[in-house]
């Protein structure tokens, strides 16, 4: 097997006074799709913002080698340099900012730090472009400030667009496919194959449902509770645990639909919550 080209170790995150992951370790290989999964609170997220170098999440122990350097040593821009992407969950405007520029000058940033050329504006539209038809995104967008006024499913589609042009070496995706509808999922789907095929680049995707993955080939699943990794394999754990999300939420349905006959036969009223 090759080296990895991420390998996290012993990771042990905190958020104030409270550890939130506990001695994480997993490894990304080259080009490899790994999927995270877990329940909402579990602290998928937190590795996402760990490895980025959000000032808020203090890492305590451990190290994140990408490509032989610890990401856990360099400030958050050197990381994104090094070729470490994050997507967020929910992606924050930024006002003022046109989407092009922002993303033309993160990209010359990091063909800088490799000793290449800068892309003029002539040259980044081209591609810029193109990648903004193959997501299904209008062009007029990346005239626009960065997702000021975007919808979430445009929101999701701009941090895609930022991948495809920057081509990193890692990408964490977290939840890149919450609150889209059938049709946008397939386009994420679609920019994220696309991504692997044109760069062979390793792919982190933080998720509670797979929808996402149904059209995309899993090269290693993880299941993360409370903060520790509890499962490990392929992509028959992505089904495993699947199934296991499906008996569970079937399960609450006939429990809220048992109270809803109970209460009737009563005449008391049923809980809107439940």
């Amino acid at each position: 097997m090759s080296t990895p080209v991420l390998q996290v170790r012993d990771l042990r995150v905190d958020i104030g006074e409270r550890t939130v992951l506990q001695s994480i370790t997993l490894d990304v290989q080259p080009g490899s799709l790994t999927v995270l999964m877990g329940a909402n609170g579990s602290g998928k997220s937190t590795l996402g913002m760990a490895l980025a170098g959000h000032p808020h999440y203090k890492v305590t122990a451990g190290q994140a080698i990408l490509d032989g350097k610890d990401l856990i040593q360099l400030p958050a821009h050197e990381r994104a340099r090094t070729g470490f992407f994050l997507s967020f969950q929910s992606p924050p405007d930024i006002p003022g900012v046109k989407n092009n520029l922002f993303i033309r000058t993160a990209l010359n940033a990091v063909r800088e730090s490799k000793g290449e050329a800068p892309l003029d504006a002539f040259d980044f539209l081209s591609g810029a472009k193109q990648g903004a038809k193959t997501l299904g995104m209008p062009i007029t967008m990346l005239n626009r400030p960065v997702n000021e006024g975007f919808s979430g499913g445009e929101r999701k589609r701009n941090e895609l667009l930022q991948l495809t042009q920057l081509n990193p070496r890692v990408a964490l995706l977290d939840e890149i496919d919450s609150g889209l509808d059938v049709d946008a999922v397939r386009t994420v789907s679609e920019g994220v194959r696309l991504f692997r095929e044109r760069t062979h680049g390793s792919l982190l995707i933080i998720t509670h449902s797979t929808r996402i993955l149904e059209a995309l080939h899993v090269d290693a699943a993880h299941v993360m509770e409370n903060g520790v990794i509890v499962k490990k394999g392929g992509a028959e754990l992505v089904d495993k645990t699947n199934a296991n999300f499906r008996e569970v939420a079937g399960s609450a349905k006939r429990i809220s639909e048992l109270v809803g006959e109970i209460a009737a036969a009563v005449g008391a009223p049923v809980h809107p919550q439940l």
